[in-house]
C-alpha cells in the first residue's frame, strides 16, 4: 500500500483508508463489535493503515471500537477524528443532522473527551466536522494552534458535508492552510471536488484532499443494481431513485475502464474508481465504505492495479461534460446546495447535468 503525505505536516496516509463511520453506526448493516473490530483488523493486515472516525458516529461507539482494534498496533496506524456536533445534549433522530457546535472551548472538550474512548494520548489528525467558514474564526484557529503544540494532534483537517456543496468551506480550508480537506468526490460527483483541486493549485496551496462516497453510493463498485432492493436503514436509500437510473447509464459508458486483459494486470470498475481519484496528486487519500473482508480485499488492492493513463482520465472528462451520455435529470438538485446553493451559483460552477 502506498503512502501519501498531508500537506507537509508529515502525518502519513495509505491511498485507501477506512471510513470507521461503516461499524460506529448501523446506516450501512448491522454487525456485532466482534465483526466490526474484526474488519478493522483485516484491513490493517492488507496494508489500510489510514482509519478515519468521528465522535458523533454511533455517538463515540466508533472511536471506542477503532482504539480497542488498534490497541496494539498505535505506532503503525494514522488515526483521524472529527469533532464539532453536540450529541451529548442532543438525542439522534433517524439520519437526521444533530446541532453544531464549532467554538474554541467545546474543541478542546470534545477532543479530550474523543482521547479518551480512543484510549490515546494523540491523534494524527484532527478534523472539523462539517463547519461552516463563518464559524472557524479567530478563536478556533487559536485553539486548533495550542491544541496542536500540546501535542493533540499533528495535523488539522476539515470534513464537508453532508451534502455535495459547500464551497465557501473548502475554498476557507485551503485558504487558511488546513492539511487536509475531506469531501465527496468521484467520477460521476466532481462538482466541487475538482474546484479544490484548483484553488489549490492556484494559491500553490499544500493542503490534501481525501476522498470520501468515491464509489457515488454503491454505483460505481456495482453494490446497488437494477435488482438491489435498499431498506429504509440503509444510509444510501437517501439517493432518488433517478439517482440509480441514470447512474447505471453512465456506468455502462465508462465500462473502457475495465481491464480484465491488461498486461499489467486486472482492474475492476469499483478499483478503477478509486485509480481515477489517485490520478490527482492532491488526493491524499479515498476512503470507500466497506462493508465486508470482500470489499477490504478488492478494494484496499486498487493502487496495485493499473493506474489510469492520461488518455483514459482524459476520457471520462470529456464523457462528464457530457453528463456521460444522459440526458435526463437525475433528482439530486436538492442535495448538492452550498448555503443556499448561492456560492456555487456565484462561481459559476454546477454539476455537468444541471
Amino acid at each position: 500500500m502506498n503512502q501519501r503525505e498531508l500537506g507537509t505536516s508529515g502525518v502519513e496516509v495509505s491511498e485507501i483508508g477506512f471510513g470507521a463511520w461503516v461499524v460506529g453506526t448501523d446506516w450501512w448493516g448491522d454487525r456485532s463489535r466482534e465483526q466490526a473490530i474484526d474488519m478493522v483488523q483485516h484491513a490493517l493486515d492488507q496494508g489500510v493503515t489510514y482509519f478515519d472516525t468521528g465522535d458523533v458516529y454511533g455517538h463515540g461507539d466508533s472511536e471506542e471500537l477503532i482504539g480497542e482494534a488498534l490497541a496494539e498496533h498505535r505506532d503503525e496506524v494514522t488515526v483521524s477524528t472529527k469533532v464539532g456536533y453536540d450529541f451529548y445534549n442532543n438525542p439522534q433522530a433517524g439520519h437526521g443532522e444533530l446541532p453544531k457546535r464549532i467554538d474554541g472551548e467545546w474543541i478542546r472538550e470534545a477532543l479530550d473527551n474523543s482521547l479518551e474512548r480512543l484510549d490515546m494520548d494523540y491523534v494524527d489528525v484532527l478534523m472539523l466536522h462539517n463547519a461552516n467558514a463563518d464559524e472557524v474564526d479567530a478563536d478556533v484557529l487559536a485553539t486548533l494552534d495550542e491544541l496542536r503544540e500540546e501535542g493533540k494532534f499533528e495535523a488539522v483537517g476539515w470534513a464537508l458535508g453532508p451534502s455535495i456543496g459547500w464551497l465557501a468551506d473548502g475554498d476557507a480550508a485551503v485558504q487558511n492552510e488546513f492539511d487536509a480537506l475531506q469531501t465527496v468526490f468521484n467520477m460521476f460527483e466532481q462538482v466541487p471536488g475538482r474546484h479544490f483541486i484548483d484553488t489549490i493549485r492556484e494559491l500553490d496551496a499544500d493542503t490534501s484532499v481525501i476522498a470520501r462516497v468515491p464509489h457515488s453510493s454503491g454505483l460505481l463498485n456495482e453494490q446497488v443494481t437494477p435488482d438491489t432492493e435498499l431498506g429504509e436503514g440503509d444510509h444510501r436509500s437517501h439517493r432518488p431513485t433517478e439517482w440509480y437510473e441514470t447512474g447505471w447509464e453512465k456506468v455502462d459508458n465508462v465500462r473502457f475502464l475495465e481491464t480484465p486483459d491488461h498486461a499489467d494486470g486486472q482492474r475492476t470498475m469499483a478499483q478503477a474508481a478509486l485509480q481515477w481519484l489517485l490520478y490527482h496528486d492532491e488526493v491524499a487519500s479515498v476512503t470507500p465504505t466497506f462493508r465486508t473482508a470482500d470489499d477490504i480485499d478488492e478494494w484496499g488492492g486498487a493502487p496495485a492495479t493499473p493506474a489510469l493513463s492520461a488518455e483514459e482520465y482524459e476520457r471520462v472528462q470529456d464523457l462528464y461534460q457530457d453528463n456521460f451520455g444522459v440526458d435526463r435529470d437525475d433528482g439530486m438538485d436538492q442535495l448538492r446546495s452550498s448555503v443556499g446553493g448561492e456560492d456555487l451559483d456565484e462561481s459559476g460552477m454546477a454539476p455537468a447535468d444541471d
